[in-house]
């Protein structure tokens, strides 16, 4: 269906402006005169060439899905139906690809389909744990309340996002920076010092001979050294994709000395928030683990999950295939054996993740501490040791010339 871009005149006199989706012209004149607009310009808008590539459309960024959230939470809340707020979102929400699911997930509802099976045609965008509280907040009659839980979880797994992704970017941009700077001296400072110490003819020392040998290899091999990188990237991401390999990836980056206590409470807070919600929200146990799992980011995690699963299926409780692990500390199985006993799972698990997000708040600051003094001796000491091999042998010369 056609868009239409509007220019009119409200009732008060103010110029106002927008976009409609209509069948043609005539029935989008007829649609804003019903709103008591006078139209004063209006024109299709030129398709996009390209809306029909999904691999070239904005992706729909988690902050997108948040607004979204929060916005048709407000909307319910306040009493509008449902599909005037769903029409209202697809026309304001910026990112185009947003804006095309909800237009379909608008005429879905129209069409009589559950909000719930409308998100579930656009996996990418709406998960299963999205979809699955949307479902559960339709058949309890409490949509606007499971729209606003959505909306503080998604924020605060977010939030941990951003912390780790902020831990994580500062060392990476400084191990760029420091590959970047000593490629530069060896490529194109070093072969100048090594021009000078040919036409001395004097015996270089072995660190000296040693960065001039490495500079050699640099200046000659720098396109097969990118090529072997680039393969390596490729390979890993091959591996990465295969069951075998996502499992080790996953196993040796949380045993790694320093991220891996961190990945470990990052793992801890986003599985007791995500079960946590869920079960708030009235999602059966059994579906909130399946979902939990899915959604857990790391296949050891999930196959501790999915053991938990298996074990309440058999009559048992949660607490005890967790006790069988060395994921999660005695603390938290104790928590959570204390939540079940009391009947208060859900409350438990959101102050087990609460805590653990303070914990995770607090490892980040000691992990840029202890890095910062640790980085910046990497890149002194590579670039200082360079240095000095090069002036070695000038100081070598300078000895001889003042005896």
């Amino acid at each position: 269906m056609p868009v239409y871009k509007w220019v009119a005149v409200s009732r008060r006199g103010r110029t106002v402006k927008g976009e409609l989706e209509a069948a043609n012209e005539r029935i989008a004149n007829f649609q804003l005169k019903r709103r008591n607009l006078t139209v004063k310009k209006i024109k299709e808008k030129p398709r996009d060439l390209f809306e029909n590539v999904a691999f070239l459309q904005p992706k729909v960024k988690p902050k997108d899905l948040v607004i979204f959230t929060r916005q048709f939470s407000t909307m319910i809340d306040a009493g509008l139906p449902l599909l005037q707020g769903l029409t209202i979102l697809s026309q304001q929400t910026e990112n185009k690809t947003l804006k095309t699911t909800l237009k379909q997930v608008t005429k879905d509802v129209e069409s009589g389909s559950s909000l719930a099976e409308g998100l579930k045609k656009s996996p990418k965008i709406f998960d299963s744990l999205f979809v699955n509280l949307v479902d559960a907040g339709e058949v309890g009659g409490i949509l606007d309340t499971i729209m606003r839980r959505l909306a503080d979880y998604m924020e605060k797994i977010e939030k941990l996002r951003k912390k780790i992704k902020g831990a994580m970017t500062y060392p990476i941009i400084v191990l760029i920076v420091a590959i970047l700077v000593i490629a530069v001296i060896l490529i194109f400072v070093i072969p100048v010092f090594e021009e000078l110490f040919r036409g001395a003819g004097a015996a270089l020392p072995v660190p000296t001979q040693v960065v001039v040998w490495l500079s050699r290899f640099m200046k000659g091999n720098v396109h097969w050294a990118l090529l072997g990188l680039g393969a390596l990237v490729v390979f890993f991401r091959w591996y990465r994709g295969t069951v075998r390999g996502r499992k080790q990836t996953d196993t040796l980056v949380l045993k790694l000395p320093i991220f891996g206590p961190l990945l470990i409470k990052v793992a801890i807070a986003r599985f007791t928030r995500t079960l946590g919600t869920m079960i708030t929200s009235g999602v059966p146990i059994l579906n909130a683990l399946d979902i939990t799992a899915k959604t857990s980011g790391n296949v050891v995690l999930e196959e501790v999950i999915y053991e938990v699963r298996a074990s309440i299926a058999e009559g048992q409780t949660i607490a005890e295939p967790l006790s069988e692990n060395n994921i999660f500390p005695p603390m938290v199985v104790q928590m959570i054996a204390v939540g079940e006993a009391t009947g208060a799972l859900d409350t438990m698990l959101e102050k087990i993740a609460e805590f653990y997000d303070d914990e995770v708040d607090a490892a980040v600051d000691t992990l840029t501490t202890m890095l910062e003094p640790l980085l910046m001796l990497f890149l002194g000491g590579a670039v200082g040791g360079m240095i000095i091999s090069m002036y070695l042998p000038i100081f070598k010369l300078a000895g001889v010339i003042a005896t």
